[in-house]
């Protein structure tokens, strides 16, 4: 059974084997056990106290023993250091699942960006092997894995996560690991980096003290050493690349570490959704599970949003999401279940981008339906699960993506049945 340390951010220290963390001695660079001292920062050193985040890693070798000459890696991992020659409309998109090539692969080696801007990047992967003998870390970002099918083991320098459909994983930027599947079959799912900043709790505001997501929910891994030497390899993702090199030892040698960085996971069925009792639609703001602030005040570099299972109370207004238009772009995925604003050609696995001031809303059929809802009876949303990584700057859609034949080339036909119903028409 995996263990967990509970709080969202907290300092925790954790140690597999008694007494391997340094409480004596004068200086934490003086280990006990032969163990060395490492300390890994995800954060420049002068940053204040609450955005400041690093770890005391007490390890076997230090990484030093763990690296070898790297060479980039043929992969469709792409960013803003590693660009298609693309040219991006304001048009909609949408994707019915996305067709990946042949699997017979691991987490690392079938990744492929979807699309990207200059702090964030979206990918995917469809995985069916696990990562025995090779490892993985992430030099430009923090990760957040969304799984959609295929629950994952993460076996990682601060200990063991296991990630099931409706949870999510957040792997700080440098943290090693390696991917493991929990199941038979293949896993997919979806990949949010934050490459400008990191995942913070969103304030509360005039919500109060509850609701949303809880820190307590939030877990983290007890530590948990591996021990292993042969021939292995690591992967990097530096520069927006893929890359790998040759190593002797397994990184995963960490006895005991204390700190406020680490990988944690969530489950996002705790998350307590607030909203309408009486009239018109909320703002998507109000399911906020986590967000990546900017230097500029109430406009985030993402935002990550979910739509879970919840009622819709409120009478005399039209309930699903309004026609609307945004500075905000928006990128959205399906883990299960129907989304109440597109009741068809939305499928689990799927995608859409709507882009900065690009209009979108509820398809033709949904409108007329939900303009004849009786308002005053309250309707349960069950067994759905959507969400959306929405970004301050525009989402550039990858080659890969805009070629994959899961596009549907028609997406805006979705609105073409929509009439003109306008009832008091004047004529100049």
């Amino acid at each position: 059974m995996i263990e967990y340390l509970s709080g969202f951010l907290n300092n925790f220290e954790s140690e597999s084997i008694p007494g391997s963390l340094p409480r004596d001695c004068n200086s934490p660079q003086i280990p006990p056990m032969g163990l060395y001292a490492e300390q890994i920062n995800n954060s420049s050193f002068t940053s204040d106290r609450n955005s400041n985040f690093k770890a005391w890693l007490y390890k076997i070798l230090p990484s030093v023993k763990q690296c070898g000459t790297s060479s980039e890696v043929k992969s469709l991992v792409r960013g803003h250091n590693n660009r298609d020659i693309t040219r991006f409309s304001p048009d909609q998109l949408r994707w019915d699942p996305i067709i990946f090539d042949k699997t017979n692969k691991d987490f690392v080696n079938s990744i492929v960006t979807i699309a990207y801007n200059d702090i964030s990047a979206v990918h995917m992967y469809c995985c069916d092997i696990s990562m025995d003998n090779s490892y993985f870390y992430n030099a430009d970002g923090d990760w957040l894995i969304v799984p959609q099918t295929g629950a994952l083991l993460l076996e990682t320098e601060m200990g063991s996560i296991e990630v099931m459909i409706g949870e999510i994983a957040v792997i700080p930027r440098g943290i090693k690991y390696q991917v493991k599947l929990l199941n038979s079959g293949k896993s997919v799912g979806y990949i949010c980096e934050i490459n400008s900043s990191f995942y913070n709790l969103p304030e509360r505001g005039v919500i109060g003290a509850n609701g949303l997501a809880e820190e307590r929910h939030f877990l983290a891994p007890t530590a948990r050493y591996e021990e292993k030497s042969g021939n292995l390899k690591l992967y990097v993702k530096f520069s927006s690349r893929l890359w790998k090199m040759n190593i002797d030892n397994s990184p995963l040698d960490v006895v005991s570490w204390h700190g406020n960085l680490y990988p944690y996971k969530y489950n996002l069925n705790l998350f307590s959704p607030v909203n309408s009792v009486l009239r018109d639609h909320s703002d998507p703001s109000i399911f906020t599970v986590l967000t990546a602030s900017s230097a500029k005040s109430g406009c985030p570099d993402i935002d990550f949003v979910i739509f879970p299972p919840r009622w819709l109370v409120s009478e005399n207004t039209f309930r699903p999401p309004y026609y609307h238009r945004n500075v905000m772009s928006e990128f959205m995925g399906l883990i299960y279940g129907e989304y109440d604003a597109k009741k068809k050609g939305f499928s689990p696995g799927g995608i859409s981008i709507h882009n900065q001031m690009s209009p979108h809303g509820v398809d033709s059929n949904t409108f007329d339906i939900a303009s004849r809802s009786d308002t005053t009876k309250p309707v349960r949303y069950s067994d759905t699960l959507a969400f959306m990584f929405e970004s301050r700057l525009p989402w550039e859609p990858t080659e890969f993506a805009l070629n994959n034949t899961s596009r549907q080339e028609n997406y805006v036909d979705c609105w073409k049945g929509i009439k003109n119903n306008f009832s008091n028409k004047t004529h100049i």
